[in-house]
């Protein structure tokens, strides 16, 4: 495939995904204010930080280097022993199930049974849907390494639209359920998903589209485990790249959920606060994740696909050099913006949106000031998503194997900086603390990346460099906005609250006439992919 068919697909797998995790987020984002009103904090509390930790993780550890291995490279491989080695997460899916499932039960605080109802079931049913989603990654891997736009964006939302369908009916229905309630639609969400998948490959193969395509597997027995004559059972390159992610998959499963991680084993908010930090913290991604995760998934494979892992500057194809170094430029800049625009104007308007979405519980406490620090954490978000999908893009297996061991000391210095910046200053100290994690990131990305193109005549970092006019017109927004912020809000009436609204919106406007006038060259990018 060329490299300009890449990147074509790969934009609209990005754009797709992106208006998928709108959805996710705007019913989580509505599913939470509905919830809330029926529910107890505590609740909430413990199935989004304590039961989705425990999904997370297993569904992490079991599949996140798997991927990434069997996602590099080119499509023409034996398809063979790489759907072999995806098989090969359902059994390490079952083994973290078990063992974590072991120490929730056992060896974490177990929450007052007349508060949070049925927790031992919550703890089953969270491990056991784990084990079910992986079922399907063989699927997913297929559909993602060429591209099936359609396929994920179709079967993430019936997942989510079933899932959030059955909790609303059961929390109107059955309150007192309690963990029942989350524990019924988790399950009927990882199984729509895999039934998704399963359905499209049984319609896809053997179609006149699929030999029209020349897809590399013919029948749905290929998509189940299968021994090669004469040859091993998995492809050890694959394997070996696969452990060597693995080691660092677990290392940054700690730096991207370090302060759940924190929250469960070390107790330092309970179970109510929780529920709070969390609520805040889906607000305060509902924007930054729902462009940035999409982008870095889809840019990964796309560089992935035009660049040879491992091979220096000088020896890859010239034309996809100079392409993949004005796409990664152009990226950057695109994630720098908007983690400017959220940084600049979520910063006068956290108190606001927590007011209208929660009222006095989430906008009278430590709510606003966690919204705000979590606005600075976005633009480390955006620009460490970024940087680091080139860089592991491109990292061969002895320097992914070196970074591991940087992972390793940076995940035991953030846990330590999480558990004192909250002994210091609460749930703030969580968000400080990830600031400082994803600094350190993006030196170690941003120092690869200038080493890559050292030896060309590309500099796409230049893309963390925005307009000086542009810079200038996000500071008097800031400080516009600001002053709205002190004599219009937030208990001043809802005219004050119109007028505050409105002062943000002339500024948002400005910054975005700006922005067109300076950034020419990313404004017929976004245009023209």
């Amino acid at each position: 495939m060329a490299s300009q068919d890449v990147l074509s697909q790969t934009t609209r797998l990005a754009s797709s995904s992106a208006l998928l995790q709108v959805l996710f987020r705007v019913v989580t984002f509505g599913l939470n204010a509905f919830t809330l009103r029926y529910l107890s904090r505590e609740l909430i509390g413990v199935v989004n930080v304590r039961l989705m930790l425990l999904y997370s993780t297993v569904v992490f550890l079991a599949r996140e280097a798997f991927r990434r291995a069997c996602l590099s490279g080119s499509t023409k491989r034996n398809w063979t022993k790489t759907i072999n080695l995806l098989w090969l997460t359902v059994p390490l899916g079952v083994f973290w199930s078990i063992f974590l499932g072991l120490v929730w039960l056992h060896l974490l605080e177990v929450p007052d049974p007349s508060v949070v109802p049925h927790y031992q079931a919550g703890v089953v049913a969270f491990g056991l849907s784990a084990v079910i989603e992986l079922l399907g990654e063989p699927f997913w891997v297929l559909a993602q390494a060429h591209l099936f736009v359609r396929l994920k964006v179709i079967a993430e939302s019936f997942s989510v639209v079933s899932k959030c369908i059955l909790t609303v009916i059961l929390v109107v229905l059955y309150p007192q359920w309690g963990l029942y309630i989350f524990s019924l639609a988790q399950l009927l969400y990882v199984s729509v998903l895999v039934m998704c998948y399963v359905i499209y490959f049984v319609m896809f193969l053997g179609s006149p589209e699929a030999t029209k395509k020349s897809f590399p597997v013919a029948r749905m027995k290929a998509l189940l485990p299968n021994l090669v004559e004469d040859e091993t059972f998995v492809n050890w390159k694959e394997a070996r790249l696969t452990w060597s992610f693995f080691k660092q998959s677990f290392l940054k499963q700690i730096l991207t959920e370090g302060e759940r991680y924190v929250m469960t084993f070390l107790n330092v908010l309970n179970f109510g606060d929780q529920g709070v930090y969390d609520i805040v913290n889906n607000l305060g991604s509902l924007v930054a994740r729902f462009i940035f995760l999409p982008i870095e998934e889809s840019f990964y494979v796309f560089f992935a696909k035009v660049l040879e892992r491992g091979k220096n500057v000088k020896d890859q194809k010239q034309g996809d050099v100079a392409m993949a170094a004005n796409v990664l430029e152009l990226l950057l800049k695109l994630v720098l913006l908007i983690g400017l625009t959220i940084t600049v104007f979520g910063y006068a308007y956290s108190q606001l949106a927590l007011d209208i979405y929660g009222g006095s519980m989430l906008s009278a406490g430590t709510g606003p000031d966690l919204l705000r620090c979590y606005s600075l954490y976005v633009l480390f978000l955006a620009i460490n998503g970024v940087t680091e999908c080139f860089t592991f893009a491109l990292m061969c297996k002895e320097e992914v194997d070196r970074y591991n061991f940087v992972m390793l000391a940076l995940s035991f210095t953030f846990l330590c900086i999480s558990y004192f910046l909250t002994l210091w200053h609460g749930s703030i100290g969580f968000i400080l603390a990830n600031c400082f994690n994803m600094g350190i990131r993006i030196a170690h990305s941003t120092h690869y990346i200038y080493d890559y193109f050292r030896e060309s005549t590309y500099r796409p970092l230049t893309g963390l460099l925005p307009s000086p006019f542009l810079v200038f017109v996000y500071i008097i927004s800031g400080v516009i906005t600001g002053f709205s912020e002190v004599f219009f809000c937030c208990d001043k009436g809802w005219m004050a609250r119109l007028i505050h609204i409105s002062v943000g919106a002339l500024c948002f406007a400005a910054t975005t006439v700006t922005m067109f006038c300076t950034e020419t060259k990313l404004i017929h990018f976004v245009r023209s992919q």
